[in-house]
Parts: structure tokens; C-alpha cells; sequence
């Protein structure tokens, strides 16, 4: 598993009717992959996030609209950025991951987390419960999970969830690359450094040395060389030719970059690359043909330096 560059589909509102929702949505992925982009991620969310719309805005099931992405493309990784654990029995999360992997042939990324967006566990009937009983059960889940994608037959019995010798074939292959998203540095790097291949780090720019150090303390801790767990940072970009940073709204300022694809992959080196942090995952608001492969290419270049 190799993701320095990411595209992430947060949003599915273009302002047309919903015939055109989802060869939109396959554009994207296609140019991405064209760009050169490591990854295309999609949000696991039912409805749309209280930053970026009302509820009731287009939302897609992650995992339908991924196994059908599977199809329309050919190269790039595909996965969730990330899922959430609350919504779905970890052995059929399992069976769900394995699946997208054999139909992709091989491009499935396990991206999970521990779920967070309340209004839709209280409206759709999942259980939400505390910050520390959704990470305990997010423990407790990776203990079937794994197991299972690696082809063997786990059985446990824990607070939250139990199987019994439970099995995920076919599969495509031994291990699925493993993302997880955030910050925490009292358990979201920790369980990373313990378990994962990749962490996304959403975090500020100014934040980052703060994160990286904590990324290279959690690892040694568990003896692991830093340098194996891959990072990127989720941002925003604005491009346009014509934007600046001041333009940029104060809410995001610190997750965001803003200007010509040159301008946007110089501050993504300065303030990203140049910290520690292997790459990037963005999303670009307001799908416009052939702003992807720009940005993709002003990108690239910077990487391959």
C-alpha cells in the first residue's frame, strides 16, 4: 500500500437532477486516476455532514457507490475516509471489505474509525453511546475483522461483539491495507501505530509537528519503525487561478489551501510535505472537468522532486 495522493468525495450535491448524480461522481474517480492520484476515498455517512450541508442533502451508501467505482476504474485504490463502526456488525464489515476487494482485483482499503456523527446514529437507530464505549468497541471489532480478512476463522466474545468461527471467502488477497483517521494522540495514534498500515492525520497545519512526534513516539513505544506507517493530511483545496489564502473562510484555515495548482502544491510541500507528513488526501469542492488533472499534475510534480 502506497498513498501519498488522495481525492476524497465528500460531496455529492452538483445541481443537477440524480440521473447525473453518480456519472459525476465516476468523473471524478476517472480523472483522479488519470491525475495520477494514489486513492479515491468516499465519506461513510448517511447524511450529509453539518460543515459541508443541511441533512438532507445527496448522501451515498459508501460501499454500494464503491463497489460500483470498482468497476468504472481501473488502477486507483478505493476505499472509506473512513468508516464508521457503529453502522455495521464487524463481521460483516468483513465480508463487505473482502467483496470490494475481490471486484476491484485487489484496490480495497479498509478505512475505519469509530463512528461520531450523532444525528445519524439517533435517527437511523445506532447505537451512539460515549466517546470511550465507541473506541472500546472499535477495539473490540478489529479483533474479528482482522482475522478475517487474512483468512482465518476467529471466534470471540467481547462486551459489544462475538463470532464464531467466522469466515470471509472468497478473497483477493492476505491483507487489505489498513487506514485510520485523526488526531488523538492518546488513542487514535496509539491504536495506529499498533495495527495500522496508514494514518490520516485531520489535524491543523500548525499542529502537524506536534502530531508527527507523537505518530514516532507511539511506534517506538510498540517497536515499530516510524517510517512504516504511511501519513497523509485531509485537506481542502480552492482552486482558481484568481484565489488566495486570505480567501480562504477562518473555519478551515488551517485544513485548507487555496490558489493556482502550483500555488495550492507549493503550500501543500511547505506546509505539509516539509513538516513530516508523507502526503495528502483533498478534496476539491465543486467538481469542475479538468481541475483534478491540474491540480493532480502540479502535485506530482512536487512528489517526484
Amino acid at each position: 500500500m502506497t498513498i501519498r495522493l488522495g481525492f476524497q468525495i465528500p460531496d455529492f450535491s452538483y445541481g443537477t437532477d440524480v440521473s447525473k448524480l453518480f456519472p459525476a461522481v465516476i468523473a471524478q474517480a476517472r480523472e483522479a486516476e488519470a491525475a495520477g492520484f494514489d486513492a479515491v476515498f468516499v465519506m461513510d455517512h448517511f447524511y450529509q455532514l453539518p460543515m459541508l450541508g443541511s441533512p438532507d442533502q445527496p448522501m451515498l451508501e459508501a460501499y454500494t457507490a464503491l463497489g460500483a467505482l470498482a468497476t468504472a476504474t481501473e488502477r486507483v485504490q478505493l476505499g472509506t475516509l473512513v468508516t464508521g463502526n457503529t453502522y455495521r456488525n464487524p463481521a460483516l464489515l468483513a465480508k463487505i471489505i473482502t467483496t470490494l476487494d475481490v471486484v476491484s482485483a485487489g484496490r480495497a482499503v479498509l478505512g475505519i474509525g469509530t463512528g461520531w456523527f450523532e444525528l445519524e446514529h439517533d435517527q437511523l437507530g445506532f447505537e451512539f453511546g460515549t466517546f470511550t464505549d465507541r473506541f472500546n468497541r472499535l477495539d473490540e471489532a478489529l479483533q474479528i475483522i482482522l482475522p478475517m480478512i487474512k483468512g482465518e476463522r476467529p471466534t470471540f466474545d467481547g462486551q459489544w461483539y462475538y463470532a464464531r468461527e467466522a469466515m470471509a471467502e472468497p478473497r483477493f488477497r492476505d491483507h487489505i491495507p489498513l487506514l485510520i483517521g485523526g488526531s488523538g494522540e492518546k488513542k487514535t495514534i496509539p491504536l495506529a501505530a499498533r495495527h495500522f498500515d496508514h494514518l490520516n492525520l485531520i489535524t491543523g497545519f500548525d499542529e502537524i509537528p506536534t502530531k508527527m512526534d507523537a505518530v514516532r513516539r507511539s511506534c517506538e513505544e510498540v517497536g515499530r519503525d516510524p517510517a512504516t506507517l504511511e501519513t497523509t493530511m485531509l485537506l481542502t483545496a480552492l482552486a482558481g487561478r484568481n484565489l488566495t489564502a486570505d480567501q480562504i473562510p477562518a473555519q478551515i484555515a488551517q485544513r485548507a489551501v487555496a490558489g493556482s495548482p502550483e500555488s495550492i502544491a507549493e503550500q501543500i510541500k511547505t506546509k505539509v510535505l516539509d513538516a513530516g507528513v508523507g502526503g495528502v488526501t483533498m478534496n476539491i469542492p465543486g467538481y469542475v472537468p479538468g481541475v483534478i488533472t491540474e491540480v493532480g499534475a502540479a502535485l506530482r510534480a512536487v512528489f517526484d522532486v
